[in-house]
């Protein structure tokens, strides 16, 4: 026999799996962004960290330094990347509230 509460008790948790479900999808529509080189590069991600649009100033396009370019990118890339997963946690965070423990750093129940 059941014990009293427990239907209530996955009622709950279904009705925070779908609201994790609607954040993970409204996250995908999100837009963050890393900039370096003083905005000569910017990259774009949606909040799930995936790149959407990478920006570059014909300026800083120098083709004896490609280097310097690559290190630009990887720079912004990173930064947006960084942005997204902030954006993630937090808005994750808001739906698990005191549910879920601390988990340690890099561990994401989410799959994200």
């Amino acid at each position: 026999m059941a014990k009293p509460g427990f239907g209530n008790i996955m009622k709950q948790a279904q009705q925070m799996q779908e609201r994790m479900q609607k954040v993970q999808q409204e996250l995908l529509e999100k837009r963050v962004e890393g900039n370096s080189g003083g905005g000569m590069v910017s990259a774009i991600t949606n909040g799930k960290g995936d790149l959407v649009q990478l920006k570059i100033d014909p300026e800083v396009v120098d083709k004896e330094d490609v280097e310097m370019l690559e290190d630009l990118i990887v720079a912004a890339v990173n930064q947006a990347t960084k942005k997204a997963q902030e954006l993630s946690e937090a808005e994750m965070s808001k739906i698990a509230g005191g549910i879920l423990p601390n988990l340690p750093g890099g561990f994401n129940p989410f799959g994200m």
